[in-house]
């Protein structure tokens, strides 16, 4: 069964560091485009407002806002915050992809 996509109470804990003190708190936009060298990329932004039809996943005073095309392709995904060796990012775990590549920003179905 498909589940929309979660967001981890990390992922929200760094949007709200990333938002302390500004003036209008921004919501992290997830969407999936064509490209990347796996066939799809993730697209991460901040966005100051949601659009009229945007899924908008609510955690500690913070959203996290997908649009309806994305949506399938994030059915069941999670997304988190980590912080590595590599950098510190915003991640999506998803299990729909079939390979992703090294950056992890780059998959397939």
């Amino acid at each position: 069964m498909a589940l929309p996509p979660q967001v981890t109470p990390r992922a929200f804990a760094r949007l709200a560091e990333i938002n302390t003190g500004a003036a209008a708190p921004r919501a992290l936009r997830v969407a999936v485009e064509g490209g990347g060298c796996s066939g799809f990329q993730y697209d991460l932004k901040l966005e100051e407002a949601a659009a009229e039809d945007d899924l908008i996943l609510e955690g500690q005073g913070q959203r996290v806002l997908i649009d309806p095309v994305s949506l399938p392709f994030l059915e069941n995904a999670t997304i988190d915050f980590t912080d590595e060796l590599i950098g510190a990012r915003f991640v999506v775990q998803n299990p729909n992809a079939s390979a992703s590549c090294g950056c992890g920003i780059s998959f397939s179905m």
